[in-house]
């Protein structure tokens, strides 16, 4: 209740300062605080380190990319001004702004992304490994300007540098440091147009505007508050009163959305998520009973029931999916639906016949196995589809104990312990498989302490080089041809449960204008964002 009536008296007095404070460079008047719900609260504001979904939609408010992107999925200017690529792909020169800062007053330069790339992300970034495996060195011939020189031409490498996927980051306050555990964690000094002031644990995040942002006039806003509420109905009222003004991610309960976006006040779309083309999964541990087995995988996959899933989980935001790849890759060739199905209607009857092949027969009291499975603790929803497994299991003679714990005890039971058998799970595969794809699969993804990697510990020499060669190969169709046969070989594997392609939501108060305005979402600066009135 305190934290309301500050929130309140903030955004009457920046209201109150509006008509005082005109931005001359673009017309948009400033001022006021955007209060956005987040669910879970951040575990880290080291962006990074992880890429769990809540840290980004803070963390980019502080921490910018080289690029941004449009709609058409396209790269635009973000710290770097204009680029250019050789003829064989393999140098990519960045020029940079002139007069960027990081918020301590330090500039920026070439030498700050160089150690980023270099001495951080492709080190320490769950995706960095991947994302920048054939950048060998970075050059810098003046302040301004950074030359990307690669060992092999990385076609999906400029899909990948918005401030959410690779943060530009100050040496001069992480050189000579344990990146691990830097004291700028939780407390980050990025270029961008908010700077971190507080984080109140268990309640909110504020970030006050950057006087000496670059983009002159920007940002708008006064104030960026992240506020963390764990009841679901308590967030929905927040929004429905005012007292906060967007969430996504599912911050807003699926049951709650289409009553809100109802109200005059409120608008909800699906827009702003092209870039994450996310997947609700269910991961086993493939190096231990019973899912070391591939019969038994499949059994599981048979016996979900994708659309009941997708319409009483998910209130009907999402699609089902058929493997590792995002449908919304079609566009771009790299998707095929020519894989084994286990999205048919007599699911549960061949799973039970694959258990009994499998060895796994029902004992005296119909139950074939018992296993612990782990809810992902990232809102109400899981928990429903959890209870959903739990039953659909027990049809097939699989009894699962369910079990919840905080984000940082799940992450790392899952990604550095692999101390678990099933746990239901979403990850975003990103704007290019190499980026979002490869790290679930891929034998160099198996690194313990590194979240949202290949945790299932599932790989195949075979699917490892088509990998590899998908990740070098400039021609579109022949990209698509070594994505066909990976899909094909990954399904049939079943290291997972491809469950649906969910469809996020964005639910908002439309005083707020321009809040939506790439792919990147809720992911993005937010410089632009300003009040109607």
């Amino acid at each position: 209740m305190i934290l309301t009536r500050i929130l309140r008296c903030c955004l009457v007095v920046a209201l109150a300062g509006l008509a005082l404070m005109p931005d001359t460079a673009s017309g948009q008047k400033r001022g006021g605080t955007l209060v956005m719900l987040v669910q879970p609260e951040p575990p880290t504001l080291a962006s990074y380190l992880s890429t769990s979904g809540p840290i980004g939609q803070v963390t980019t408010k502080v921490y910018e990319g080289l690029l941004e992107y449009d709609f058409n999925l396209k790269p635009i200017p973000g710290l770097a001004q204009s680029w250019t690529v050789s003829g064989d792909g393999k140098t990519i020169s960045f020029k940079l702004h002139k007069g960027i800062k990081f918020s301590d007053g330090k500039p920026f330069t070439s030498a700050d992304v160089k150690f980023s790339v270099l001495e951080v992300l492709k080190k320490f970034h769950p995706r960095g490994a991947i994302t920048f495996r054939d950048v060998v060195d970075i050059e810098t011939p003046d302040e301004h300007t950074a030359v990307f020189k690669l060992a092999n031409p990385a076609p999906y490498l400029m899909m990948a540098l918005s401030g959410y996927e690779s943060p530009m980051l100050p040496k001069h306050l992480f050189e000579g440091t344990d990146i691990k555990n830097n004291k700028q964690a939780n407390s980050p000094v990025g270029t961008g147009p908010y700077k971190f002031v507080e984080w109140q644990r268990g309640q909110f995040m504020r970030f006050d505007r950057n006087p000496d942002y670059w983009k002159k006039g920007r940002p708008y806003l006064d104030r960026f508050v992240a506020r963390f509420v764990a009841d679901s109905a308590t967030r929905t009222a927040a929004i429905e009163k005012g007292e906060a003004h967007v969430g996504g991610f599912g911050a807003i309960p699926y049951s709650d959305v289409k009553a809100l976006a109802r109200l005059p006040q409120i608008e909800a779309t699906t827009r702003g998520y092209e870039m994450q083309s996310p997947i609700v999964q269910l991961d086993f541990n493939t190096t231990r009973p019973p899912f070391d087995n591939q019969k038994v995988r499949q059994a599981v996959s048979y016996a979900i029931s994708r659309k009941f899933v997708i319409d009483n989980v998910w209130f009907g935001f999402g699609k089902p999916a058929t493997g590792p790849i995002n449908s919304n890759f079609a566009v771009a060739g790299l998707y095929t639906p020519s894989v084994k199905s286990y999205n048919v209607p007599n699911g549960v009857e061949v799973a039970n016949k694959l258990l009994d092949e499998a060895g796994l027969r029902r004992g005296p009291n119909g139950i074939r196995a018992e296993i612990v499975h782990d809810i992902t603790p990232y809102g109400e929803e899981w928990q429903r589809y959890g209870e959903y497994v739990q039953q659909v299991l027990a049809e097939i003679g699989i009894k699962a104990t369910l079990r919840h714990e905080d984000v940082p005890t799940w992450l790392r039971r899952i990604y550095t312990d692999y101390d678990f058998q099933l746990t239901n799970n979403w990850i975003q595969t990103l704007a290019d498989p190499v980026i979002g794809v490869h790290r679930l699969y891929h034998t160099n993804s198996i690194r313990p302490g590194v979240v949202f990697v290949n945790g299932s510990r599932w790989a195949s020499p075979r699917t490892d080089q088509l990998m590899d060669m998908a990740t070098v190969e400039p021609d579109p169709a022949k990209r698509g041809v070594l994505y066909k046969e990976l899909q094909q070989l990954v399904v049939e594997a079943a290291p997972l449960v491809w469950v649906h392609e969910l469809q996020f939501v964005t639910v908002y108060n439309k005083q707020f204008k321009d809040l939506i305005v790439s792919p990147l979402g809720l992911y993005a600066p937010f410089d632009r964002v300003h009040l109607d009135k």
